[in-house]
């Protein structure tokens, strides 16, 4: 926080954030305003139906607790436990750094929200009150899940470590798994339970703001947590990885100060960052889907169909751990007993076993609540199929999507091996372009599965559902994003999976078990049985290239989300531009209508603006890294093996700076452009301008996917090419080894800082776009519009130019 309170520019910034806030709380009451949201009332029947979910989510979070407290009843030896710990207490203090921000963001916000409902809507004092609690429940279920992925990975990080030396591989892959399971389903479960009691017991009038507030608190929280997670994750393992090459040390060598702090960024980027975005996307996705609902469906039949909505949800966590034993008792038949075997079959196992009980699932109990025989009115009765059909759409989606994701990053894929091939014979050079090859394809290919999917799902919206609701290929693009999170705890689960893999290989190193004396004799004593560390060595790496195959394959799936789910945000916005301005959308949103172009161009422009940013924070935030440890490096033979904490808190420190410098550069700059080019919008000589914000919107959305879908498939490439070359070639120090390190280096922040962060980025700019341009063309607003409009694009462009030449590496006489 130190760099940010410093920093000249802030009180004017803040100044503008403030001023920028309370413009955006001026009156905006549309008709289709989503803060004026009115939840219907359900039937008793749907009440206790929904009351059981509750009942469902409890019992998730029970299995959430014991899965808990399995991991952590296993033993380990103390070596590895003290490591952890050491971690763990890292990662407690960025994350506390990180809540000090939320609640100056949060402050913001909180006026905000006050100054509308208390002030502008004349709204009670218990009102205004509860609204606020929803959006402080918001960030805290970001926050809170982002605390309990950490404290789960740092328990089951060196009880994976230890278990290696059994040579057992099931049982690694089981410790990992479990934890994983533990998040995915304690995270959903959260989510859902908050928002059923907002459905189930917040008054009606009060019902669709409190969604509102909720979403748009987890939508913040995950977003700076995303941001800054990313960049601190890459420039702590970028320090680390390259004194591999200046000094030829081995990996996670415990007198590379950088090491802990590379540990500590596994978690803040991939379990702080992954689970509060998780946590943001099932929130908002399922926001989304209730404002359609009740915007534009039949009055009569909105109950029923936000009642169909949640049961699916409900329905998605009973299937997961289902499926979750399912495949345990398989795993158990096929690889129990076995020395070796490919880590990434019951991963892959899991995923489709779960798709496949998610997509049955969802046919029967549609069937018995819209089916013939379900007592719903006779318009939904022959409508259970076709919502069955589309829904599954996304679940199909969240299997094939990781499949297409392996055939560019797993170990076993062809683009791997030809980066490793490419590396050989030239060096850092082929590995990066070769690399890049693999990242533009795999934006084809899985662009190609989106476009199938939504137009599977397009096609059954035209067998009846117009009859009932207004744009019902809207809807139907809605229910292909809320169908990718039909197996959410699992997709959770793979993707956890990564950091507890990466953490366990470094926990080995840098626990020196190898050197303890008689460390065998003790561990036979001790633990009951004779350690392999050779073997141990193998499992950890090769169970970490799964980690990465996973981590790269739940990545297209949360993005695929944000951008098939915009669409459905963006039709509140489109309904506002009915009301207020009187015009049809179609009429104005085509491409003879040069705001269309100009709004195209200008979502394009800042999604590489920000890919630059984020890296940009990264590559500072590394060479400043790379020069303390450098410097404070110890290699002499009388320096301690083991590793420094001093030294390697003051590695955290730097990551933790430039991550939070990074982030609120990129904060400020996203918030600006949001209110820019929505006031720029305004309708003053002509209603045309008006296609210059939605199409901001939908640019945003598309160029966000296919950057986000290449940065993260070539950095999970090039990750995996290094992996190959040191398991299964085992040719680490070697020129090719180097080669392979340098091309990670490069995919690191394309992978994890980039490409992650494009996920909150999307659905932040798309929620918080939708009230900014209510503002905009308001009547009381839309003649002044312009002029604000210049001031935010300026601020905007101030907050570009501090991303770069405020955070450039300095250039020295």
């Amino acid at each position: 926080m130190e760099i940010i309170t410093k920093n000249k520019v802030v009180k004017a910034t803040l100044g503008s954030i403030l001023s920028l806030a309370i413009m955006s709380l001026t009156p905006a009451i549309a008709a289709a305003s989503e803060a004026n949201l009115k939840i219907p009332n359900l039937s008793q029947g749907q009440n206790n139906l929904l009351l059981w979910g509750i009942v469902v989510c409890v019992l998730g979070m029970l299995f959430g607790l014991y899965q808990f407290m399995k991991v952590k009843g296993i033993r380990a030896h103390k070596s590895m436990l003290d490591v952890a710990d050491t971690i763990y207490e890292t990662c407690k203090t960025y994350l506390i750094q990180q809540g000090k921000l939320l609640c100056i963001l949060f402050v913001f916000i909180g006026f905000c929200i006050a100054f509308y409902f208390g002030f502008l809507q004349k709204m009670s004092l218990s009102g205004v009150l509860l609204i606020l609690g929803w959006t402080v429940l918001g960030i805290l279920g970001s926050y809170s899940v982002a605390w309990y992925g950490i404290r789960m990975n740092t328990l089951a990080n060196s009880r994976t470590a230890f278990v290696s030396l059994e040579k057992k591989p099931l049982k690694l892959l089981n410790i990992a798994l479990d934890a994983g399971m533990s998040i995915g389903v304690v995270l959903v479960c959260v989510e859902l339970i908050m928002m059923l009691i907002i459905l189930l017991f917040v008054p009606r009038e009060l019902a669709g703001a409190s969604f509102i507030g909720f979403a748009v608190g987890e939508s913040l929280g995950a977003s700076a947590l995303r941001i800054a997670g990313g960049i601190f994750t890459k420039i702590a393992d970028i320090g680390s990885d390259l004194m591999k090459i200046v000094f030829g040390i081995k990996e996670d060598d415990p007198r590379n100060p950088g090491v802990i702090a590379d540990c500590t960024g596994d978690n803040a980027g991939d379990s702080v960052g992954p689970t509060a975005d998780g946590f943001e996307t099932y929130g908002v996705t399922g926001v989304a889907l209730v404002t359609f609902i009740v915007l534009a469906v039949q009055p009569n039949l909105t109950g029923i169909l936000l009642t169909w909505i949640f049961v699916m949800r409900i329905l998605m966590i009973i299937t997961s751990v289902a499926s979750f034993y399912i495949n345990r008792a398989l795993s158990q038949a096929r690889f129990s007993g076995k020395d070796d075997f490919d880590f990434e079959q019951p991963l892959t196992s899991l995923v489709w076993i779960t798709s496949i009980f998610s997509i049955v699932g969802t046919f029967a109990v549609s069937y018995y609540m819209l089916g013939p025989s379900s007592g719903v009115p006779a318009e939904l009765q022959n409508l259970w199929l076709v919502l069955s059909i589309i829904i599954s759409c996304g679940t199909l989606g969240a299997a094939l999507i990781p499949e297409f994701t392996k055939i560019f990053t797993s170990p076993n894929s062809k683009h791997v091996a030809e980066v490793v091939k490419a590396s050989r014979e030239g060096g850092p050079s082929l590995n990066i372009l070769s690399g890049l090859v693999a990242g533009n394809f795999s934006s084809f290919w899985i662009g190609m599965v989106f476009i199938l999917l939504m137009f599977i799902a397009y096609y059954a919206s035209g067998f009846g559902l117009s009859e009932i609701m207004i744009y019902p290929s809207i809807f139907a693009f809605g229910l292909v994003a809320f169908g990718m999170l039909g197996m959410g705890p699992v997709t959770i689960a793979v993707d956890s999976y990564g950091p507890v893999t990466d953490n366990a290989q470094s926990i080995y190193e840098l626990s020196l078990i190898e050197t303890i004396p008689k460390i065998k004799e003790h561990i036979q004593k001790e633990f009951n049985f004779k350690p392999d560390f050779d073997k141990a060595k193998h499992y950890l790496e090769a169970n970490d290239g799964a980690g990465n195959t996973f981590k790269a394959t739940a990545k297209p799936v949360l993005i695929g989300t944000a951008v098939v789910g915009a669409t459905t945000m963006i039709f509140s916005l489109i309904l506002v531009i009915k009301d207020v301005l009187g015009v049809q959308p179609e009429e104005i949103l085509t491409l003879l209508n040069p705001y269309t172009i100009f709004g195209l161009l200008a979502g394009g422009c800042v999604i590489y603006w920000f890919t630059g940013a984020s890296t940009q924070a990264v590559s500072t935030g590394a060479y400043r890294a790379v020069e303390y440890i450098k410097k404070n490096i110890q290699l002499d033979e009388n320096a301690s093996q083991k590793a420094a904490t001093e030294k390697s808190k003051e590695v955290v420190k730097i990551c933790t700076q430039y991550a939070q410098q990074g982030m609120f550069n990129i904060f400020i700059a996203i918030f600006s452009f949001t209110l820019a080019f929505s006031c720029l919008s305004a309708p003053i000589a002509s209603k045309d301008s008006v296609a210059l914000f939605i199409a901001y919107l939908i640019s945003i959305a598309v160029f966000g996917l296919f950057q986000a879908v290449f940065m993260a498939n070539a950095g999970g490439c090039w990750d995996n090419a290094k992996k190959v070359v040191e398991v299964d070639l085992q040719e680490k120090g070697t020129n090719l080894h180097e080669a392979t390190v340098v091309g990670d280096t490069v995919g690191d922040p394309f992978k994890d800082t980039s490409s992650v962060a494009l996920n909150p980025i999307i659905k932040f700019t798309t929620l918080f776009g939708l009230l900014a341009m209510e503002i905009a063309i308001s009547e009381s607003f839309r003649n002044i519009a312009p002029y604000a409009g210049a001031i935010f694009l300026l601020i905007g462009l101030i907050f570009v130019w501090r991303s770069f030449y405020g955070m450039r590496i300095p250039t020295k006489e």
